[in-house]
């Protein structure tokens, strides 16, 4: 998915049991990078974007990703367009998608307190291992050695998007020119698939999707926001850190 990925177990166990879990996630993460890959010409969604694939042939991971993606562009007014770019790029839900579901893999098998980072995409539940919540730090979108804000998060997913590191790759589908007027969008909530996509979308449309997350927080998807002039933007329920 051309990034890293961190995971860290909290719990006090047996190391074989510690090893085992982690060996199950980067298994799947594999598995999602080998279907999903857009660098890899070989991939089911490369193949299906080619029109090489029939739908009805697909798998039932890349048709539950290409319903979630129609269904998610929909909801932003058609801002979480996964051919902004021209080709087929599910990406920005897959990545989340396939972090959520490496949580849920690890409280199936017993991992309460567990923290997954795929490069910036974040899932943690339970306590950090010394104790109390996960503390999240947002990158300063200008200075890489400082932080915007820090979160505290027992449960939930984290996930930012912005420009600051891989410059213009998230485009405007109204206009097919890179997103403008902000410039680090993040999103907190139950669920990084939809934080992941809500933080693309938003950033695509740019100043308007202040407002725009703002009336997410309704459903339980909070945001702080860094626009391209600096100004700064959080809604009420953050959870920020003291």
């Amino acid at each position: 998915m051309g990034t890293t990925v961190s995971i860290e177990l909290g719990e006090d166990r047996p190391d074989h049991e510690l090893r085992r879990l982690v060996a199950d996630v980067c298994d799947w993460l594999h598995e999602v990078d080998a279907r999903f890959s857009t660098y890899k010409a070989d991939s089911e969604v490369s193949r299906f974007g080619r029109g090489e694939l029939r739908l009805e042939d697909a798998s039932a991971d890349l048709r539950h990703v290409l319903d979630a993606c129609a269904d998610l562009w929909r909801d932003t007014d058609g801002y979480f367009d996964t051919y902004a770019s021209g080709p087929l790029d599910p990406s920005g839900y897959v990545k989340g998608w396939s972090v959520e579901v490496a949580a849920a893999r690890l409280l199936a098998a017993g991992s309460h307190d567990h923290y997954i980072n795929a490069g910036g995409d974040i899932r943690m539940r339970g306590n950090h291992p010394d104790g109390g919540p996960w503390r999240v730090g947002i990158r300063h979108p200008w200075e890489a050695d400082k932080v915007s804000w820090v979160l505290a998060l027992h449960d939930g997913a984290v996930a930012t998007s912005g420009t600051y590191e891989r410059g213009d790759h998230i485009f405007n589908p109204r206009t097919g020119r890179p997103a403008q007027g902000l410039r680090s969008v993040t999103v907190v909530g139950p669920d990084l698939s939809v934080a992941d996509a809500y933080a693309t979308a938003a950033l695509a449309m740019g100043e308007s999707g202040i407002a725009w997350l703002a009336k997410r927080a309704a459903d339980g998807y909070d945001s702080a926001v860094v626009t391209d002039d600096g100004r700064a933007f959080s809604s009420a329920n953050l959870p920020a850190a003291v």
